[in-house]
């Protein structure tokens, strides 16, 4: 998440970097070494099959498990291992993103429509047969990954999701990553990590038949193994590093601003995060405010370099300057804290997820309590791309019916325009419909 020479070029005089990324690297950027070692797994998975995921997770995981399923039983179970508070708010985060899953449902609806005599066109939603989701549960087990992955796909009318989650260092599950994809409605999950997880499930090594699509976030090797998988199965999004980034004026508190900005650097080293503001001091109180709050924060070794590194603060003379700039940055995630938030969210178009007014925080997404999907595109892909959502479990399948009488008006000008490319074979299944029709 930068401005690119070219936008700096035009605009150096509409915007000044109070504090500037301090590496210039590219947008999550593809390791050669990475995708080297994941071609490589990829394909000794494929011609060795199962042999090979057990190498791979004896290797990587130090796992052994005799099944990588976790047994219907101990699922069910699942929840008594975690604790009261968390297994509530686990059942809060679940009920909240599907209940925004239903509305987003209610909202694509199947249609048909005759737009000219004889000639009925339509289309109707359809879900993918299987979805395979994965579930990261490393240092920071990513619990509402479940909600967004599982229980929306759920919602949308896969028959059939399955799960892998990486096993823990004694080889069992986290609790509270199964009791997430439990109650989002899981029908098998597997304690497997890694680019083995992901192929185990698209070539339907675990005891199922391939997924269709594969969805869920995890580390630069999970993410190459679904950028390498795709085409053999359909994938969410590519995305990652995670980033944030904020329009504030005078009127926002400079301590929010900077806790917002540190809770999304809390991610990863890497991670982008960004302060766009019509006002020079307010920019100044949240660099100090960062400062201070990273001598707080038991993760200090990890937003302190993401904020150092790939952090950044602009300031602008005006609102429409603002947006400008927002819009070349398309954030993952964009909050907005202004005495004007109705006018950003009305111009602005670029970005994952917007959380508008003071009292929006991503955190609120990342762990479900919003119901929307945390799945989102990073590095510039919300100038073209749009997050997770029910919708992508979705197929929009078309058809036509087309009558006797609507022949004419559609064979003649297939005729001419097949005649004119020289394709015979279209212009005949139009000048032989013309022929039974004139008979």
């Amino acid at each position: 998440m930068k401005l690119s020479p070219r936008f700096l070029a035009q605009h150096s005089d509409r915007l000044t970097h109070l504090k500037a990324p301090g590496v210039d690297a590219p947008e999550a950027q593809r390791d050669p070494r990475v995708a080297e070692t994941v071609s490589a797994m990829l394909l000794d998975i494929e011609e060795n099959g199962v042999d090979a995921i057990r190498r791979y997770a004896k290797k990587l995981d130090n796992s052994e498990r005799a099944e990588f399923e976790l047994g219907p039983a101990e699922l069910a179970s699942i929840g008594d291992r975690v604790a009261p508070d968390l297994r509530t708010a686990i059942e809060l985060g679940s009920a909240r993103t599907r209940q925004f899953a239903s509305l987003q449902r209610e909202h694509l609806t199947d249609f048909e429509a005759e737009i000219v005599p004889g000639l009925v066109v339509g289309q109707k939603y359809v879900p993918v047969a299987t979805v395979g989701a994965y579930l990261p549960a490393g240092r920071f087990p990513l619990t509402a990954s479940a909600f967004m992955t599982v229980g929306v796909a759920k919602v949308a009318g896969v028959p059939t999701v399955i799960g892998c989650t990486p096993p823990q260092p004694d080889g069992g599950v986290n609790p509270a990553v199964a009791y997430a994809a439990h109650i989002s409605g899981i029908d098998h999950l597997y304690v497997l990590g890694g680019v083995q997880a992901l192929a185990g499930m698209a070539f339907g090594l675990l005891g199922q038949e391939p997924v269709d699509m594969l969805v869920g976030a995890g580390n630069a090797f999970v993410a190459e193994a679904k950028r390498q998988l795709f085409g053999t199965v359909s994938i969410d999004l590519l995305a990652g590093p995670s980033e944030v980034a904020v329009i504030a004026d005078d009127t926002a508190d400079p301590e929010i601003v900077a806790a917002d900005l540190l809770g999304q650097a809390e991610h990863g080293p890497n991670s982008p995060a960004a302060l766009v503001t019509t006002s020079e001091a307010l920019g100044r109180a949240v660099i100090a405010a960062v400062d201070r709050q990273l001598t707080t924060l038991s993760t200090a070794e990890i937003c302190g370099p993401a904020w150092r590194d790939f952090g950044s603060v602009v300031v602008v003379a005006t609102k429409e300057d603002a947006a400008l700039v927002m819009d070349e940055f398309a954030p993952e995630h964009l909050e907005i804290q202004t005495a004007d938030d109705t006018w950003y969210q009305d111009v602005l178009t670029n970005y994952g997820s917007l959380f508008v007014g003071p009292w929006s925080t991503v955190a609120y997404s990342d762990k479900g309590m919003a119901g929307t999907n945390h799945t989102l595109p990073t590095a510039g892909g919300a100038k073209h791309s749009a997050g997770l959502s029910v919708s992508r479990y979705l197929k929009p399948l078309t058809f036509q019916r087309i009558a006797r009488a609507a022949t004419p008006s559609l064979a003649e000008a297939v005729d001419v325009i097949s005649a004119s490319e020289g394709m015979t074979a279209h212009q005949a299944t139009a000048t032989m419909r013309l022929a039974t029709y004139a008979s």
